[in-house]
């Protein structure tokens, strides 16, 4: 065959070939086409001494070093890499095609801070979802700024966004400890994640998070970007930025953070739930101390600083928002929306409250109950001071804040016992009797209900005045029943409370549940001298560059007692001070006021003022268990002393306003000689219900006659002509124990 004739056959040889077998096979270079590539050979060598090499194939590979392995290992890795880099481009492309231009992003406003402070400019909260207010990288403790470089981002100042160097780190620890024990995220990452991402931990989230961080490291200075994630990050505990964690943790502003200080807030960042020190506080020391170490390696701080802060660790307050001023921020967070709408930006809120007396109700209402907790089975108090023209200047809301954020100043009702009693003889010298009218203080029976003096002691005939210093439950419950339980809650209403009352007999001994915030309300015409003002805490709102937004301009409120009433009111109050069960409240000053113990001292109230301020305090328990013997005249009494003293040292003496003379006016004189006979509802017929109006809607001149405010005063004098309990009604006292259960179904 043709091919096969083509075919030329090279034989080889085991021995050495001579010059005519060269010529008859080989082929000179002159005669061939294409020039051969074979070398030359060299000038042979002469084989004399050398054994002739035998068995050599032509078709036998050179030997690989270790130079040829790993030439070929870096070759490959260069293909990976080239390739690792294509499908990493295609990763950033695909998942940045994802997100929106880039010409529409923007920095999101930060959540706006409320600042609360209080009538003499001292901090009283920030609230808001940062609980802070936004600082200056220039206006922190610069110990802050450099403890979280050194900790998190070392080369924060010398990347682009995304640090390389990092990322190769955590990737290898990753390899070596089979988990991610370091981060490769830098602050601009971390700032981009919490501005613009969720907290997902997927691959298109941790693409989208380099390429923001690569647009805010265009877009902003590293001091700019800095001051943003300080001011944005979580800490723990519920605190956003730098300035709501130093004052969570530390109880101080961020301008104020010690080394120590700034080492533990920076620890917090690995983990700011578990590593927290209101949670793990030996946890946060450790992490801190590694802080300080970091910062002592990368030359921030000396051995000499490092040292000094080992030496003096960072103290932290007590517990969480521990301080009752927060129950004066949770209130003014629920009235803000209706005076201002939705917070749009940073404000600033001035609120009536003086921190310097709010810090004084708080101690003695912990002091009292430190003292007597335990002895006197007492575990609460609550206590709410308020000015002449409504201004709240303290409210405590309960014993310990960090333990019960319920307020119970403004939200717990309870029943106010004979604190209510000023309302029912309000009522009573509006139809006519003065503090000289007399009533038999005896065992009355209205129906099946029994109500009794404390201690079952009762004094005969009384003046009205003497009835209400000595707290005569049953002369409280014949005026209810002269004048009517409809009179009693009409005036009781106008004079602020707002809560419903049940219009019964007994409402005369405080049945009905009222809060502290409106009871001591109710009182202040009483140390005004007949006005209701408008209750308010919120002085004016304003923006963090001074734009009003709201402001209380609210004057004086409509007058809703005649001054003669004022007058005699304050006299009969006057005496449970002097004289009566509240003994305990005088001092210094012109003061008058009510105690109030309900059923088994449930409750223990004491409702006082002076022509300055008008306070009242109450003791007890949440879940209504009775404490021990405890009445108004004793721990609310001594609070209430401990609280105006403070609050009137300085202040000139003023006596209260209205005047009364004893024996002017005619005489109330109560007849006893009728038959014995036993009361019910019916005996008395309720008062006529008042025309439907607006509480606090009465407006009367200064020389309006009493008969103009409540009822018309009847023709006569004696009982309000109605027949008025001999002493022996009801018969011989019997001592048990009466619910108001039992007086609600006549049992």
């Amino acid at each position: 065959m043709a091919n096969r004739n083509d075919r030329r056959i090279e034989p080889s040889f085991d021995g050495p070939r001579n010059d005519a077998e060269d010529d008859v096979f080989s082929v000179r270079e002159e005669d061939r086409v294409v020039p051969s590539r074979r070398k030359q050979p060299a000038k042979r060598k002469s084989s004399k001494g050398r054994a002739p090499e035998r068995g050599r194939s032509r078709s036998r590979k050179p030997k690989r070093g270790l130079f040829g392995i790993f030439g070929r290992l870096v070759y490959w890795c260069f293909v990976l890499a080239i390739w690792g880099g294509i499908a990493a481009a295609g990763i950033v492309v695909y998942y940045g095609a994802k997100m929106p231009s880039a010409t529409t992003w923007a920095i999101p406003d930060r959540s706006p801070n409320i600042k609360i402070v209080g009538v003499d400019g001292q901090l009283v909260a920030n609230r808001g979802m940062t609980g802070g207010e936004a600082v200056g990288l220039h206006q922190m403790s610069p110990y802050i700024p450099q403890a979280v470089i050194a900790i998190e981002d070392k080369r924060f100042y010398s990347h682009f966004g995304f640090d390389p160097i990092g990322l190769a780190r955590a990737v290898s620890t990753r390899f070596l400890n089979g988990r991610f024990t370091q981060g490769g995220s830098t602050l601009t990452q971390q700032l981009a994640k919490n501005l613009f991402l969720k907290p997902d931990r997927t691959l298109e989230r941790k693409v989208q998070e380099v390429l923001l961080a690569m647009w805010l490291e265009q877009k902003h200075t590293k001091d700019q970007i800095l001051e943003m994630y300080l001011n944005r990050v979580f800490f723990g505990s519920g605190s956003y930025g730098v300035e709501a964690a130093s004052r969570r943790y530390f109880g101080k502003s961020s301008r104020d953070v010690t080394l120590a200080e700034a080492a533990l807030l920076a620890g917090l960042l690995k983990a700011p739930s578990r590593l927290s020190p209101a949670r793990d506080p030996k946890a946060a020391g450790d992490r801190a101390q590694l802080v300080l170490a970091a910062m002592r390696d990368q030359g921030m701080i000396g051995d000499k600083e490092l040292a000094n802060a080992m030496n003096a660790p960072a103290t932290r307050v007590a517990s969480f928002w521990t301080g009752s001023e927060n129950y004066v921020a949770d209130r003014v967070m629920q009235e803000l929306p209706e005076l201002i709408g939705e917070v749009q930006s940073d404000i600033v809120v001035d609120t009536t409250v003086d921190m310097t007396l709010q810090e004084i109700a708080e101690k003695s209402i912990r002091r009292l109950v430190d003292e007597n907790g335990q002895k006197l089975n007492v575990s609460q108090g609550a206590l709410v001071s308020i000015d002449n023209t409504g201004a709240v200047r303290a409210m405590v809301g309960g014993y310990d804040y960090a333990t019960s954020q319920f307020d119970r100043a403004s939200e717990a009702r309870r029943q106010p016992g004979s604190a209510f009693k000023p309302f029912v003889y309000m009522a009573a010298l509006e139809q006519g009797r003065t503090p000289d009218s007399m009533r038999n203080d005896a065992p009355i029976k209205i129906g099946k209900w029994t109500p009794e003096n404390y201690n079952g002691k009762y004094y005969g005939r009384v003046t009205l005045k003497t009835a209400l210093a000595k707290s005569l439950n049953s002369v409280a419950a014949q005026l209810a029943m002269e004048v009517g339980p409809n009179a009693v809650v009409e005036a009781a209403h106008r004079m602020g409370i707002e809560s419903e009352l049940q219009p019964n007999v007994s409402i005369s001994l405080g049945t009905s549940e009222v809060t502290p915030l409106e009871l001591t309300a109710a009182y202040v015409p009483f140390a005004n001298g007949g006005y209701r003002p408008e209750v308010h805490i919120i002085r004016r709102v304003t923006t963090t560059d001074g734009k009003v937004l709201y402001e209380n301009t609210a004057g004086g409120g409509p007058r809703v007692i005649s001054p003669e009433v004022v007058g005699m009111m304050n006299a009969m109050m006057t005496g449970a001070v002097e004289e009566g069960t509240a003994k305990k409240a005088a001092f210094a000053w012109p003061a008058a006021g009510k105690t109030g113990t309900s059923q088994n001292s449930r409750d223990a109230w004491f409702v006082g003022f002076t022509a300055n301020l008008t306070t009242g305090v109450w003791f007890g328990n949440d879940d209504g268990k009775p404490m021990k013997k405890v009445t108004g005249g004793a721990l609310p009494a001594l609070a209430w002393h401990e609280f105006m003293v403070a609050a009137h040292e300085g202040v000139p003496v003023a006596a209260l306003p209205g005047s009364w003379t004893p024996g002017s006016g005619a005489p109330d004189v109560a007849v006893d000689d009728q038959p014995a006979q036993q009361m019910d509802e019916n005996t008395f017929p309720p008062a006529p219900k008042p025309a439907k109006q607006q509480v606090g809607a009465v407006n009367v001149r200064q020389d309006q006659p009493t008969a103009s405010i409540g009822r018309p005063v009847p023709p006569a004098d004696v009982g309000g002509g109605r027949p008025v309990p001999p002493g022996e009604v009801g018969g011989p006292t019997q001592r048990r124990e009466t619910s108001i259960l039992d007086v609600l179904l006549g049992n």
